[in-house]
């Protein structure tokens, strides 16, 4: 009878509960009546322990990082820098887009701050330029995936603590496919501007110009330098450097860049700490959910439907990337992770996947689900910035999915793309 919180839990999610609460409410409804009163307790007793961890205070400093680096005007010298190399191609404000996107997955790994701070730059730049709107807006829902996937990242973070992998193999990991998807949608943005003869937004900057904007650029782009450099070097652990990230942004912005001032602060931590509080929230009801998962034994059975398909671990990565792509379409990454990596995973390691490997497929892949619809969060954010409709977006948005999802095979049937750094390095067998 236990299994069946999993359905009750998609119908609380299809009536609209939000995903907290259904995360809760699913698996404790089924343990009462199945009068299980004793695991009820240790249920919402893990919602607590679930957050409580280490490991996990890297999220809200990332977070705070993030939005200390936006009001302090770091956004804007990414952009620069991003036109200075770009702006001269054919369609450029569309190509400073993407650069500009994965620039900032250095700094914050959130693809809803990245919609959110370019968009509400680039779109009406891109608009006055001539683009349409819905094309402005799709570009930047599109690009902004890469900000979860190249380091530092949130749901690798998440990953990590539920799966008790590294975060620094996730982070190594996750370098190439960011870079990777990014490439994808130049050559996508090329295509569509060749095409429908897309105006450069400027002319080819000189060496001179282009030396002024990597200096003013120069500071923000050590962000992932050090985070990185240290996580690797073994100075700092992944929660200490994303501490380390936040001291370095007041530092830059405060004192190098004279951008951020004193009374900027409460409201930048007022932000930074509901962003996280929901995050971390969710992180603690899927613990309590993963509870249940494993006194259900639901992980053995879908383990049992899953190989009586194929024995084949081409052939299931290829039906387990359409059940993500689905399952992304409605629900978050994070939460996604959270509920799906131990169901899934431990499946994948058996056939022989590399946990690493298996970590990215399903990393990337839910997080392209955020500009996916119907659901997909940042086409909310990109229309709530650009003023234009989900469903246009949506439309305007389905090139430049296509790439991603031409990425997300990539990834998944060639595994070198995301293991020879971490392997290089000494971080994956």
């Amino acid at each position: 009878m236990l299994v069946w919180f999993l359905p009750l839990f998609l119908l609380f999610l299809m009536i609209g509960l939000p995903v907290f609460f259904g995360m809760l409410a699913a698996p404790g409804i089924m343990l009462w009546l199945n009068g299980q009163e004793r695991d009820l307790i240790l249920l919402y007793r893990n919602v607590y322990n679930g957050m409580a961890s280490f490991p996990l205070m890297a999220i809200p400093f990332f977070m705070l990082a993030g939005e200390l680096m936006n009001r302090g005007g770091i956004t804007m010298r990414l952009v620069e820098f991003s036109q200075a190399m770009m702006g001269h191609f054919r369609g450029g404000l569309a190509h400073v887009n993407v650069l500009s996107s994965m620039l900032f997955a250095g700094l914050s790994g959130s693809a809803v701050a990245d919609t959110s701070a370019l968009g509400s730059m680039l779109i009406p730049a891109m608009e006055k330029e001539g683009y349409t709107r819905k094309f402005a807006a799709a570009i930047t829902a599109a690009s902004s995936v890469i900000g979860p996937i190249i380091p530092p990242s949130g749901i690798m973070i998440i990953y990590a603590y539920v799966m008790g992998e590294s975060v620094a193999a996730l982070f190594l990991a996750g370098i190439v496919p960011g870079i990777l998807v990014g490439v994808g949608l130049m050559l996508m943005i090329k295509f569509q501007a060749d095409r429908y003869d897309f105006p450069a937004s400027r002319q080819k900057a000189t060496w001179g110009e282009r030396g002024q904007a990597s200096l003013k650029a120069f500071f923000p782009l050590m962000t992932p330098v050090i985070i990185l450099g240290g996580i690797l070097a073994g100075v700092f652990t992944p929660t200490e450097a994303a501490a380390v990230a936040v001291a370095y942004a007041v530092i830059i912005g405060m004192f190098v860049l004279n951008t951020l001032k004193l009374s900027d602060l409460p409201d930048v931590l007022m932000r930074a700490a509901m962003t996280s509080a929901v995050v971390l929230l969710l992180v603690g009801a899927a613990m309590a959910f993963k509870t249940v998962v494993s006194l259900s034994h639901t992980p053995e059975i879908l383990a049992e439907f899953v190989l009586g398909l194929s024995q084949n671990p081409l052939v299931l990565l290829f039906l387990i990337n359409l059940l993500l792509f689905v399952v992304g379409m409605f629900l978050d990454a994070g939460p996604a992770i959270i509920i799906l990596g131990p169901i899934l995973g431990p499946i994948f390691v058996d056939l022989g996947v590399d946990p690493i490997h298996f970590a990215i497929i399903m990393s990337v892949n839910l997080t392209v689900g955020l500009a996916t619809p119907p659901m997909g969060l940042v086409l909310f954010v990109a229309s709530s910035v650009s003023g234009e409709r989900v469903e246009t977006i949506s439309k305007a948005i389905l090139p430049f999915l296509f790439i991603e999802i031409v990425v997300i095979f990539l990834i998944t049937f060639i595994p070198e793309i995301s293991m020879t750094i971490p392997r290089l390095t000494g971080f994956a067998d």
